[in-house]
């Protein structure tokens, strides 16, 4: 990397302590260096402009190159200054500085350009980047649009078919494929500085014309001589964003570019983010993606704590859930020892392994060799005996305390001292578990959610006498396989299933009162839900809830009924739906109301019409109550940390924010009201307002207030 000491032929001159300009070769090397991530705070922005008016003005710089020192381009806007207001000079400004710059300006990128980041490279006249820089707008993950002029440049850079794809996905593409798209000129060997200081060489000795995207209409002549091209890409790059506004409101920015003068639609473009910025559906999404970052930090570790070094994972039971597990490790690079009782189960967990990675490699999600290289990585063993070299157990095997308990018996006699022994289970005390082993400090809940190859989330649950090095332990390795790490207390359930419980029970209410399985699911999907509760039942398999409601001695008279008539889901074709054979699709059955209706025939029931509103609200709202309890008891630190677990484990629309963030969006007095109708009117104690609600809706305040100092566990 270039040393950024001097700017021009001046000597020395400080325009920002982010942003330096060094002259080298002729060339206006301006050198952002705002660790971590370069983020374009305003001291960047500000650095930027000014290096660009110097460099303009000193006669011995002929182009000038635009990098940043560490290990990332400009990576996005700086999150810090979300919410603020603004500081001069705008990105826009900034992008126009650059664009009209009489002198050939080149992005030198490495790592991720981001964001603004992007938006910055594309005022440039040309941009280069090393071969895995990675190029995106990822805008409407925060519900936005790119409002400095990304839009509009983009699409003029690759095409709008294909830039309508960026921006609405937000996922970033490669440096291969973005020269291919023609995002960038030129893919350079080495650091990204010299690689752009030698290119702005043979432009400057080519005398290239400047090349600026908004003059730039060559990509679009197809677009514009048959609209049907961008309209079919933008159907299908906003196909799966149902009932989201800002993927909308990107396509129709970008479709801008077929009809709109560019300075018209950068001001539409500016417009249409303000009106994002102020959309309850962006304020959602912002939150989810602080409450992310929130989460990770363990409340009430002492200063100095480290996580303990873990260089091999051993996993105990090679089923779909201690498959998946082992998968993500592998898939980090992680060695894994897989344990199970026998080979015929030790061959099928792995055989099983071998299946799924080949079917992502055939569908070009991983390259080729990956099966063979992320397999030679699990070690399958049979016998527990075999955990002796691992620095974390994970137990992974039936939800039976008795089994637990023997299993975790075997991982005390075998383990190494100092070894992290983790749980996978989904409800039982783990405090319980702890206390079957000489060494209760280092045991812990691991819950990862299935398939667990796929689901980002994992409740790290701290028990009793779980140390804080260990609990550390869990969540950074967590990290590391790119999970969404959320620490919890023990109880039954913990955070997520807990509030899932209290949404099953509704569901059972509201058959009961009148409703339909079809009918509530239609809310929900409504809602954002991908699938209703009902035929997400279905899928999972109606025999799991039933057989644990029958350990536990509980009975839903109408879910067990439709047990009891052999209907268990998808895997016997019927379940709350019918099933077509191979197909997925879940099909009304008038069975089905038969069965509730006699049901409630026999339990002396009367049933009515009931409306969509009050299913959402019975739905939701008792979620919100009993999540409201989990804060009161501690079982949780932030309401945000089960925003978190609601939108990375059960599939809550991101849009919503999670239920503490759709609660404030609601008013809590609202729901406190309608809890107590529902309450009174249904006859159910139970979903009276707990005394944490019922408080802050009497101060007219928020979960978002809360700032629960007290650890949970």
């Amino acid at each position: 990397m270039l040393a950024p000491v001097e700017i021009c032929s001046d000597g020395r001159l400080e325009l920002s302590d982010a942003v330096k300009l060094a002259l080298v070769d002729h060339c206006g090397a301006i050198i952002i260096d705002a660790p971590p991530v370069n983020a374009l705070s305003a001291a960047v922005r500000r650095g930027i402009f000014e290096s660009v008016r110097a460099a303009n003005a000193d006669t011995a710089v002929r182009a000038i190159v635009i990098a940043c020192a560490g290990r990332t381009f400009i990576a996005g806007a700086d999150i810090t200054e979300f919410g603020k207001p603004p500081q001069p000079p705008a990105l826009n400004e900034v992008i126009t500085a650059i664009e009209s710059s009489s002198k050939p300006v080149i992005a030198a990128i490495h790592g991720t350009a981001l964001g603004g980041g992007i938006e910055l490279t594309l005022g440039c006249h040309f941009r280069v980047a090393v071969k895995d820089a990675k190029l995106g707008l990822p805008e409407v993950k925060l519900g936005l649009l790119p409002g400095a002029g990304g839009t509009q440049r983009l699409s003029r850079a690759v095409g709008p078919e294909f830039g309508v794809k960026m921006i609405v996905t937000g996922e970033p593409i490669g440096a291969p494929e973005a020269l291919d798209h023609g995002l960038i000129d030129e893919i350079v060997e080495g650091p990204a500085a010299d690689g752009a200081i030698a290119f702005a060489k043979k432009v400057v000795a080519e005398q290239r014309p400047l090349r600026l995207l908004r003059n730039d209409d060559s990509k679009l002549v197809a677009a514009k001589a048959d609209r049907s091209l961008f309209t079919a890409a933008a159907a299908a790059a906003t196909r799966k964003n149902r009932g989201m506004n800002a993927p909308l409101a990107c396509a129709e920015a970008v479709s801008w570019t077929l009809d709109t003068p560019f300075d018209e639609a950068l001001k539409k473009e500016r417009e249409a983010f303000l009106k994002l910025v102020a959309d309850d559906q962006s304020k959602a999404q912002r939150h989810a993606f602080f409450a992310e970052r929130e989460a990770v930090k363990v409340r009430d570790v002492p200063d100095g704590v480290k996580p303990r070094p873990v260089g091999r994972v051993a996993i105990i039971g090679a089923g779909t859930m201690g498959g998946g597990i082992a998968m993500s490790f592998a898939n980090s690079g992680i060695p894994v020892t897989l344990i199970e009782t026998g080979e015929e189960q030790l061959t099928r967990g792995l055989g099983m392994m071998q299946k799924n990675w080949d079917a992502t490699a055939a569908r070009g999600g991983i390259p080729a060799d990956e099966p063979t290289k992320r397999m030679a990585l699990i070690d399958g063993k049979v016998g527990i005996e075999n955990v002796g070299d691992a620095d974390l157990v994970i137990e992974a095997v039936f939800e039976t305390m008795a089994i637990k308990k023997e299993v975790f018996t075997a991982i005390d006699a075998h383990a190494r001292p100092g070894a992290v022994l983790a749980t996978n289970t989904s409800y039982l005390d783990i405090n319980e578990i702890a206390a079957v082993t000489s060494r209760p400090q280092d045991v812990l809940g691991m819950h990862f959610f299935s398939p667990a190859n796929i689901m980002k989330l994992c409740e790290v649950v701290r028990a009793k006498q779980t140390a804080s090095d260990a609990l550390l332990t869990a969540t950074m390795l967590a990290k590391r396989i790119r999970k969404t790490p959320v620490v919890v207390g023990v109880c039954h359930g913990f955070v997520g299933n807990r509030m899932l419980a209290v949404r099953g029970l509704q569901g059972e209410a509201l058959l009961k009162s009148g409703a339909l399985p079809e009918q509530v699911d239609a809310v929900l999907t409504r809602f954002g839900f991908s699938m209703g509760p009902f035929a997400m039942g279905d899928l999972a398999g109606l025999d799991i809830g039933w057989r644990s409601r029958q350990d536990r001695g509980i009975r839903w008279d109408i879910a067990d009924a439709i047990c009891e008539a052999g209907r268990l889901g998808q895997k016997t074709s019927k379940g709350y739906y019918r099933y077509e054979p191979g197909s997925r699709a879940p099909i009304p059955d008038p069975e089905v109301e038969q069965l509730i209706d006699g049901t409630c025939k026999r339990l002396g029931l009367t049933r009515r019409a009931i409306g969509d509103q009050e299913i959402l609200e019975r739905m939701i709202y008792p979620m919100i109550n009993e999540g409201a309890r989990i804060l009161e008891e501690k079982i949780a630190a932030r309401p945000g940390d089960i925003d978190v677990i609601w939108l990375h484990g059960y599939g809550w629309p991101i849009h919503r924010g999670g239920p503490m963030f759709y609660a404030d969006l609601v008013g809590l007095k609202t729901i406190v009201e309608r809890l107590e109708f529902y309450a009174r009117s249904l006859n159910e104690p139970a979903l009276r307002p707990t005394a944490l609600l019922a408080r802050l809706a009497g101060e007219g305040a928020s979960f978002a207030s809360l700032n629960t100092a007290t650890n949970p566990g």
